[in-house]
């Protein structure tokens, strides 16, 4: 059983002037599985990258105990490297490769006789043996089998796979990843049902550490020990047990006691306030009478001369005390509301009665053959796509939109209907232009009509001055939010649109959708969002053919 231990103490990072981590303080040890949660740039990923050691805390410490306990970093986006096969992108992603290469280097330097190599080489051999590199390639073809994924895949080239191919790859790379500490960025993206249980059953018998970032609610609840809330606003952290249906309920009841503390000390402080002004005014008025009175002699007795002096006096004394009660009023500060993602949907607009449609319809990619299909979409209707990665749901939306030729029967789209797409990968603006052009282009918003629109999404000044290609999934994804908002679409096709998208934005995705009167075609493994979206009819895919339920 792995004894590692995950310290950090203190930490503080930023990206210049931008603070993201400050004071995060947090341990994780042996059965421990943590979920990172937080809004999109709350600093998730920049955590794991410093457990990981890929980055180094400019303020405070992160230390594993012991010194050489293994960790293994796998990042949301699972790129394909040209050249690179699924061999060694399997054997890169799991650590594998990284320690056969200090192996190697340790061994040479030990044939050559250098000082210190035989420290160096056992220090290499121990770590190349701790992150499963004597077993790996027997371990591969059983893991893969188990995937469904064939042996023959391995030599072919990862830019080659398709989407739910590569999805069920990095699955791979987990079940074959055997460090001491597993740092999991958005691991279910993309997953279908089978590849979600078996994610969950291979996390759950784990003896080592875990810190995950996901957005699944339900694999949250299933997997997570214990819940690590990144603040926004302080940038810290605060550990809550139990749990994520636990955290969730604490988190409100800690929202709503920091609300209403702040309230009572707000009621508190303006009455001292208040009190305190009339006090003063109350002693001004006092003593310019009781002067007034002795410069014009109006008031012949003194004793009555004196009483009004006295009685400004006291109210001067009074304002004191009020003050000094207002000094000693322990502040309270507001609890700042976080960003939220305010997704709207305009009515639908008009269209026909038959909005999109295939008959007969048969694609061809490669190997793979979906079909034939008959689907008949109407006004209204709202579909769930489902099916297991690799089955043709992604294939399915292209050929109904008309952007994959068919290799027999027929496609079409009504006149007057009007799209509104996210889809799978997020290519829907062009990589090289400037967020803000590439809008303009999909719109025809004028320039700060656009920028208004994306500073809803959470996009500001500088983000759309970038160029598209580099914004995270998450930034990608919220522009198409944003694109969606400005569209008047009686058509919504959606592939897997909570990718990347953080819990809040996920919930306020759904009521969205809820609530928008057109037709909804959606492609999703996210089991909540299945649950929480009324659909009125599901269209199941497997191995390219198609069943109406």
């Amino acid at each position: 059983m792995s004894s590692a231990v995950v310290d950090l103490r203190a930490v503080g990072f930023s990206y210049g002037a931008r603070t993201v981590l400050s004071d995060v303080t947090l341990t994780a040890g042996p059965g421990s599985r943590l979920a990172v949660v937080g809004p999109n740039g709350a600093g998730k990923s920049t955590l794991l990258a410093i457990v990981s050691g890929a980055l180094e805390p400019e303020v405070g410490s992160a230390r594993l105990n012991p010194p050489t306990a293994t960790v293994a970093l796998l990042p949301q986006e699972r790129d394909r490297r040209p050249g690179e096969t699924l061999r060694a992108h399997l054997t890169r992603r799991t650590g594998v490769a990284a320690a056969d290469a200090g192996l190697r280097q340790a061994s040479d330097a030990l044939a050559a006789g250098s000082t210190g190599s035989e420290e160096r080489y056992a220090d290499a051999l121990e770590r190349w043996l701790a992150l499963g590199g004597a077993d790996f390639d027997g371990r591969v073809p059983e893991v893969l089998d188990g995937l469904g994924i064939a042996e023959t895949l391995l030599d072919q080239e990862t830019v080659a796979l398709s989407g739910g191919q590569l999805a069920r790859c990095g699955l791979a790379a987990v079940l074959l990843t055997r460090a001491d500490v597993l740092l999991l960025d958005e691991p279910t993206n993309d997953l279908d049902v089978d590849g979600l249980s078996l994610l969950e059953a291979y996390l759950a018998q784990r003896s080592g550490a875990l810190l995950v970032v996901s957005h699944d609610r339900a694999f949250l609840d299933r997997v997570a020990t214990d819940v690590v809330e990144l603040d926004e606003f302080t940038h810290e952290a605060t550990v809550f047990g139990g749990g994520f249906a636990a955290y969730l309920e604490e988190r409100d009841r800690a929202r709503a006691a920091a609300r209403a503390s702040y309230e009572t000390y707000d009621e508190q402080r303006s009455t001292l306030v208040e009190r305190g002004r009339r006090e003063k005014e109350w002693a001004r008025q006092g003593m310019s009478r009781a002067t007034s009175a002795r410069t014009r002699a109006d008031e012949p007795d003194k004793n009555v001369r004196s009483a009004q002096l006295a009685g400004a006096q006291s109210r001067s004394a009074a304002a004191a005390r009020v003050q000094r009660q207002l000094d000693r009023l322990e502040e309270v500060h507001d609890p700042r509301e976080p960003w939220e993602l305010r997704l709207t949907l305009a009515p639908a607009s008009g269209g026909p009665d038959e909005v999109a449609g295939l008959a007969g319809a048969v694609v061809d990619r490669g190997a793979f053959r979906l079909g034939p299909v008959d689907l008949d979409v109407r006004r209204g209707d709202r579909v769930a796509v489902t099916g297991p990665n690799g089955s043709g749901k992604s294939t399915l939306l292209a050929a109904l939109l008309g952007r994959l030729p068919l290799t027999s029967g027929r496609s079409w789209l009504g006149r007057g209907v009007v799209v509104g797409e996210i889809d799978q990968v997020r290519r829907t603006f062009p990589g090289d232009e400037q967020l803000v052009d590439a809008f303009r282009d999909a719109t025809g918003q004028d320039v700060a009509d656009a920028r208004t629109l994306l500073a809803k999404f959470g996009l500001g000044a500088d983000d759309v001055l970038r160029p598209v290609s580099s914004l995270s999934p998450g930034e990608r994804t919220r522009a198409d939010l944003a694109l969606l908002m400005a569209r008047d679409a009686n058509l919504l096709v959606l592939d897997e649109p909570t990718n990347h998208l953080d819990l809040a934005a996920i919930e306020a995705m759904e009521q969205a959708l809820e609530t928008y009167d057109g037709t909804l075609l959606f492609v999703t493994h996210d089991r909540r969002l299945l649950e929480n979206v009324r659909t009125d009819r599901a269209v199941c895919i497997e191995d390219g053919h198609v069943d109406h339920r």
